[in-house]
Formats: C-alpha cells, structure tokens, sequence
C-alpha cells in the first residue's frame, strides 16, 4: 500500500472507530460508504490484521484497533490543529471548540469572554464528573476539560485556575439549620443526599470526615448535583456542594460549619500536545485572566 493510500485508508479508520459507523464516517470525509468500506478492508487483508468486531450493523474496536487509534487520533488531531492554526490566520479565529465541565459555573465566564472576541467560533459544552471529562480529553472527544483537583497525567497539560470552598446545606426546616454555629462533629449520624461515585466533591468531603472520625449515613445517591439539591429542598437529607455552584434558595440554609475548610480546586486541562493550538491555547489563556481576578 502507497504512502497516500495508507493515509486515506487510515483516515477512514480513524473517521470510522470515532464515529462507530462506516455509514456516519463518510459523511464526516465526505466520502460514499462503500469508499470507507474498501479502505478498511484493505488495511485488514493487507497487513493482516482485525480491525473492527462486527455486530450487525455495529461495529466495535478490537483490541489492535484501539490500539491503532492512539496512533491515528495523535496523528489527525496535530493535522486538524494545524488546519485551525491557518484558518485562524486568515479568518482571525474560526472554527469549533468543544469543552467539557463538572458545571457551567467556572466555565461561563471564560465563555463570555470568549465568545464576545471570537464569535464565529462554535462552541459546544458538555457536562459531565471529573474522572469522566479527563477521560474524554485524551480520547481527543473534546478540546478542553474543566475537572476538580486534576491529577497529573504524562499526556495532559493542566492550569490551576481556582480553588472553590465546599459547603454543606440542608432545608431550612433541619435541626441543624437553626443553629447559628456547628462544628464538623455535629454531623455525626446524619443522612446526606450525595453524589455517585466518581465524585471528587464527595471524595473530598468523605476523606475530611474520615480524617476527623465522623460518621454519616448516605441516605440517597444522586446523578447530578440539581438531582441532590431538589432531593435536599424536600428534606431527605443534607448535601454538600461547592460554594460556587450554590444558588440562594428559600427553601435551603447553609450550615455555619466554624471547624473545617473542605475545598476542590479546580483546573482547566487539554491533551499536553495540543496546548499551543490556536484555540484551546486562547481559551486557555482568557481563563488564567478570569481565574486571576477571582483568587
């Protein structure tokens, strides 16, 4: 196989394994199905090699063909960045930016700022925990992450961006609520509404209970923190949350907690060679102002 048809037909993998259809790959290429389809199979049977597990009309990656991925999607992306880099150039910044968050709330001011200097950029955001979000950013499946208390990875670049107390509230009709100062211990034994597993808030809050010798009783495990603070409002328990993303509600109180400063710290993340991209690389450097302003 020549040098360009080894590089169409691996761009018709690496369209295929991230699109999971031969049929949605060539719509992205541009490209008849049956195009893609003989691309595949000729890297298959000249190399010898499985790509895909069919199942029916899915198609799964096997284990060489995940493999191969990594390769394709360093090689594609660095290919699409530089495509960005000169339209950026010509146009003075288009394109698509996709982000995912733990919440809108960090990400909404940056996102102002950058879509009042750059609006013709499209920016797409998803929502999603911690673990998951860093996940998706080296999988190339988005362009910058939002994640609290990143963890340094050989394959990631990371910017502190700010730190973010937590709070623990309860509805206003709560014992606790009435009292005009707690210490941590006064949460022994009482039931909380709390995040799923995978939660670095809830990692946080358990590891400082845990260090102090407190016991409580998780009551109810939620999806989402609306889910945990409609839950909270309907009195099944106290919740605990970022300072950030607590909103005024008459219905909740903040529990005056005098003894604990439990926090996250929230970092802005992207794959380390895509840091000097155009646009994940402005974006970036619009949140290091915002960040400053609000440490």
């Amino acid at each position: 196989m020549s040098g360009l048809s080894l590089l169409a037909a691996l761009k018709a993998f690496d369209a295929t394994a991230r699109a999971g259809s031969m049929t949605a790959a060539a719509r992205a290429l541009a490209l008849h199905q049956p195009t893609i389809s003989s691309h595949i199979q000729r890297l298959e049977v000249d190399f010898g090699v499985e790509l895909f597990h069919r199942r029916g009309r899915r198609l799964e990656l096997t284990s060489f063909g995940r493999t191969l991925l990594d390769y394709t999607r360093r090689t594609f992306s660095g290919e699409e960045d530089a495509h960005a880099l000169l339209a950026a150039a010509k146009n003075q910044y288009v394109g698509r930016l996709v982000i995912h968050a733990i919440g809108p709330h960090n990400v909404l001011p940056v996102l102002k700022l950058f879509t009042e200097q750059f609006p013709q950029v499209n920016v797409a955001v998803g929502v999603g925990d911690s673990r998951t979000i860093t996940e998706k950013i080296l999988d190339y499946q988005g362009d910058v992450g939002v994640v609290l208390n990143h963890v340094a990875h050989p394959d990631l670049f990371g910017a502190a961006y700010r730190t973010q107390r937590l709070v623990v509230f309860g509805n206003t009709q709560h014992p606790l609520a009435q009292r005009a100062t707690l210490k941590l211990c006064d949460l022994q034994g009482q039931k909380f509404v709390i995040r799923e597993e995978g939660s670095t808030t809830r990692r946080v809050f358990e590891q400082e209970l845990k260090e102090r010798g407190v016991e409580v009783q998780v009551a109810l495990e939620m999806g989402s923190r609306e889910s945990v603070r409609e839950a909270v409002t309907q009195g099944l328990g106290l919740g605990v949350v970022a300072e950030t993303a607590y909103g005024p509600d008459p219905r909740l109180a903040k529990l005056a907690i005098s003894d604990t400063r439990m926090a996250t710290q929230v970092h802005f993340i992207c794959r380390k060679e895509r840091h000097h991209a155009p646009l994940i690389s402005t974006f970036l450097g619009l949140a290091h102002s915002v960040g400053q302003t609000i440490a």
